[in-house]
């Protein structure tokens, strides 16, 4: 790819507004844009369904928290092909793994689905970095935030870039003990990318320069994949089935 050669984003804004999805989207977008991405962001949920739509794209970015319509089984099946052929996936906090409750189809895809954040936001608790040797994390230590902690149900495939320790905040899941919860990680979906950085309930959490670098670093891993599947000659037919996935 040359370096004058534009890629493509797509961010999907919209859901609950307390999680101030305008302000993050024009965050990730001055971002994109000054990486030479040509960025669209749409406000409708009907973009998903659009398989065309996603044919070009190199990055989709979800910044859409919560979702209680039923959208259905297969909903987001040109979505979910559209990253096995390539695409990349990031996003961060509520507006990619608090998106589409009803969806598992949609956790699969993402690793996580939010459960909890006991205590609330001004929870203080520190992001701990555990894989030190991944160009994601090279040079960032741990930091502390004050903000909402993700307690998430994660999938053990995930690769684990940073975790954080609960409880921080006594509750009934406090009788299990400490037990380190992810928050940070990267996985693959067939020939696609997926990054996701669980920090970020309002848009000055990434004034924090460590939760800032992580979420630049991980937006622009997740848009390389296509780039390789492009360069590669790699098609998502590779990991299709006809068996029943759920």
């Amino acid at each position: 790819m040359g370096v004058d050669m534009k890629r493509s984003a797509m961010i999907l804004c919209g859901g609950w507004d307390g999680h101030e999805p305008k302000l993050i989207t024009e965050r990730f977008k001055k971002f994109l844009e000054s990486e030479n991405f040509e960025v669209a962001v749409e406000e409708k949920l009907e973009v998903c369904k659009d398989k065309d739509r996603f044919k070009d794209l190199d990055l989709f970015i979800p910044v859409w928290t919560m979702c209680n319509e039923p959208l259905g089984y297969g909903f987001f099946e040109p979505l979910l092909e559209a990253v096995g052929n390539g695409m990349g996936v990031a996003g961060n906090h509520g507006g990619m793994c608090d998106a589409f409750r009803n969806n598992v189809e949609y956790q699969f895809l993402t690793g996580a689905n939010w459960v909890s954040h006991p205590g609330g936001d001004g929870t203080k608790y520190r992001i701990n970095i555990i894989s030190k040797s991944n160009p994601l994390t090279d040079g960032i230590e741990d930091f502390d935030v004050s903000s909402e902690q993700y307690y998430l149900h994660v999938d053990p495939a995930n690769e684990v870039l940073a975790t954080t320790r609960f409880p921080t905040v006594r509750w009934y899941h406090s009788a299990n003990g400490e037990v380190d919860v992810p928050q940070v990680w990267t996985r693959k979906w067939g020939y696609g990318r997926v990054f996701y950085n669980a920090l970020g309930h309002h848009n000055d959490v990434f004034e924090i320069p460590q939760a800032w670098e992580l979420m630049k670093r991980g937006l622009l891993w997740a848009a390389d994949s296509k780039r390789i599947a492009r360069e590669k000659g790699l098609s998502g037919d590779d990991w299709k089935t006809d068996q029943k996935m759920y």
